[in-house]
């Protein structure tokens, strides 16, 4: 029997699991921590249930997928609620846009904003259905493993201007500087800064508009577990608590895992859900290629990292919705000390997450939840004490919320905990603490990202943020169908062989 292990849960490696076992391949998913999920865990504090990473689902039907390939259906597994706005965005000086899919509302706050701008939008929307159609659906499931297949689809990218940035297509369309803000902040979700973030990218805002925004019920952990439980029902083995610590490699092969609790395993193939630098440097580092791959990838350009701050309240909040960006004074300078490091700045731009907007569960009756992100330089650029710069910058977060958006906060507070690029860099293993792995600019995309199949240890697979098309659970589960459509390939050809 041909077998392959999967190293690490999150989103891109529980889809390519769930590839590998539908199509025959016996799959055993190996995960260091207690629960699966990788970036998207699960915090459990005083009753508040807290996600601990992605909350935005934008694509179900690659989802859907997923579970269709074994002939059962997502909504048995999982159950999604539509999300509505999509996002409230908010400034200083009091505006509110209501970012959704209900056009009339939509031109009428647009034209309220700037009348000139509804016919801007409609262009810009044209231009990101474009790209979406060329960018995502054509190619964001393809693996580039060469230069000529980047060669072939450069054709169409420059035709729409790939080598522009996001901000840059969406300011030729839009003129008023908070409408330019409210479609053009979407790249920060997967850690690209609006400014620097190839355009193609704007396909973010024509995937929104075409399937919605999306809450699984119970938080998007539920549908962690709903993946995993599927991928235990077709007969895949899991081992939770096990962190592999070795990736074992003969030559121009790798032969199997090893991990720290003692256990190992020999498998036909090997794939990291991991962090790339990671996966090359330790896991590695006995073979050559390790060392190379390494040095290599530590002279690429990471995204930030992120602090979060996860609080339960007494009381609801109705008023808050389930999305809601909060847009500092600046827009440009901000991101440019986010990106560039050196000091973490003063002020922010904040997301926050309202969970109990959507599904009351996620909280004790009468209480609501929440998790507030703030972008900040990754330790690469920034490498301060967040222990003893956490608790003050939390507070300062707080304080910014109760005056904007959420009164009386801190009256209500019962439970809080935060994260930091420490914890990005220790506990999941991300190179430098950044969020979102590499940076999604133009160089370091399809054919300039990392391989999703190693170009010399012939076995060894990639999938997750770090491997094309990027971060954010479309670009993951669609790492994973990239990646699986080779593996499948390659392995398949070796048994009929």
């Amino acid at each position: 029997m041909t077998t392959a292990a999967v190293i690490g849960s999150g989103f891109g490696g529980l889809a390519l699991a769930i590839r590998l076992q539908s199509a025959g391949i016996q799959t055993t998913l190996i995960e260091a921590r207690d629960k699966p999920g990788g970036r998207a865990y699960v915090f459990e504090d005083d009753g508040f249930k807290f996600d601990a990473g992605p909350t935005v689902i934008t694509d179900p039907t690659c989802l859907e997928e997923l579970f269709e390939l074994s002939g059962r259906k997502l909504s048995d597994y999982v159950e999604l609620i539509s999300v509505a706005p999509f996002y409230r965005l908010l400034w200083e000086d009091g505006s509110v846009f209501d970012y959704s899919n209900d056009e009339a509302q939509l031109f009428k706050q647009i034209e309220a904003f700037n009348p000139d701008d509804v016919a801007g939008y409609k262009k810009f929307l044209e231009f990101s259905d474009n790209v979406f159609r060329e960018g995502y659906q054509k190619l964001g499931h393809e693996a580039f493993l060469d230069f000529k297949s980047m060669l072939k689809a450069a054709p169409q990218l420059m035709r729409y201007e790939a080598f522009r940035s996001v901000y840059s297509m969406v300011a030729r369309h839009i003129k008023d500087d908070r409408l330019r803000q409210a479609f053009s902040f979407h790249t920060l979700l997967v850690g690209g800064n609006p400014f620097k973030t190839s355009s193609v990218y704007a396909l973010i805002h024509a995937l929104e508009k075409k399937w919605g925004v999306w809450f699984p019920r119970g938080g998007t952990h539920a549908l962690v577990r709903g993946m995993v439980k599927l991928f235990e029902d077709i007969g895949g083995q899991v081992r939770m608590g096990s962190k592999v610590e070795a990736i074992m490699a003969d030559s121009g092969r790798v032969t199997g895992v090893r991990c720290a609790d003692g256990w190992s395993g020999r498998f036909d193939a090997v794939v990291s859900n991991g962090d790339v630098v990671n996966t090359y440097k330790e896991l590695l580092s006995a073979h050559p290629r390790g060392a190379e791959m390494a040095t290599r990838m530590m002279r690429r350009s990471f995204s930030p990292s992120l602090f979060v701050t996860y609080f339960g309240l007494k009381g609801e909040r109705p008023d808050v919705k389930h999305h809601t960006i909060l847009f500092g004074h600046r827009y440009k300078g901000l991101l440019d000390e986010i990106y560039k490091g050196g000091a973490l700045p003063d002020d922010f731009s904040l997301y926050l997450h309202h969970p109990t907007a959507t599904d009351p569960a996620m909280a004790p009756p009468g209480h609501s939840a929440f998790y507030v992100l703030s972008p900040v330089p990754h330790l690469g650029k920034l490498d301060i004490d967040w222990e003893k710069e956490a608790p003050r910058y939390a507070d300062s977060i707080l304080d910014a919320l109760e005056r904007r958006c959420i009164p009386n906060l801190k009256r209500d507070l019962v439970t809080m905990r935060t994260w930091t690029p420490k914890d990005f860099e220790t506990v999941l293993g991300a190179h430098h603490g950044s969020a979102f792995s590499l940076e999604p600019v133009l160089w370091q995309s399809a054919y300039f990202r990392t391989h999703n199949r190693d170009d010399v240890l012939a076995n060894l697979y990639f999938v997750g943020a770090g491997t094309h098309p990027g971060a954010g659970i479309p670009g993951v589960v669609g790492s994973a169908k990239a990646t699986g459509k080779l593996m499948i390939e390659d392995l398949l050809a070796k048994q009929a062989a």
